[in-house]
């Protein structure tokens, strides 16, 4: 039998699935960029838009998991809720972003906790640093949330004031791809033993 047509591994195609995936969030973290040039209606689209297409990704690589799998699908479904929420109401006020996105990252956060204690070794490691990323995310949404509602009262939401908030997405998104490139990499050596 030749080697293109022999089947690979179960491990080997997790690990080629949920290395996809890790990427396809990496590359989706570069969409934040478009928050400080669209302007309210179009970023609550991008952001939806960017949320939604990450939890799907999430649950589908979720699905390739074994001790945690179900834990890996609900923090995607938690992701995809919060994009199906922006893109439902596109005309949302700074501040229901702001709290939407805040829950978002907390509820996560939890969810990665509780699968952390699951996992073992660089992945239980790199599930850690993914909730701790959330956590502490959030929790600077929520203490600049004080500052943020006077500037957006008087001001507007500003540039400088949207551009942070993208970087929140951003580091979010990359830290979960990484998350998964280092799954699909345990996945790997679990194919070549």
């Amino acid at each position: 039998m030749n080697d293109a047509i022999q089947p690979q591994p179960d491990s080997a195609r997790r690990a080629r699935l949920i290395g996809t995936a890790g990427w396809l969030i990496i590359v989706l973290s570069a969409g934040s960029a478009l928050l400080p040039v669209v302007d309210r209606a179009a970023g609550s689209t991008v952001i939806g838009s960017l949320l939604l297409a990450a939890g799907l990704i999430e649950i589908l690589a979720g699905t390739q998991r074994h001790e945690t799998r179900m834990l890996a699908m609900a923090a995607g479904a938690v992701t995809t809720l919060a994009g199906l929420l922006f893109l439902l109401n596109p005309v949302a006020k700074f501040f229901p972003t702001i709290t939407i996105v805040t829950a978002w990252l907390l509820l996560r956060s939890i969810l990665l906790f509780i699968t952390s204690r699951m996992a073992h070794g660089s992945v239980r490691r790199w599930i850690g640093i993914a909730a701790a990323t959330d956590v502490v995310l959030g929790v600077l949404l929520l203490a600049g949330l004080s500052i943020a509602t006077l500037v957006v009262t008087v001001f507007g939401p500003t540039p400088t004031l949207v551009a942070s908030f993208a970087w929140v997405f951003a580091l979010s998104f990359v830290v979960t791809g990484m998350l998964l490139l280092e799954i699909a990499s345990f996945e790997r050596e679990m194919a070549d033993e």
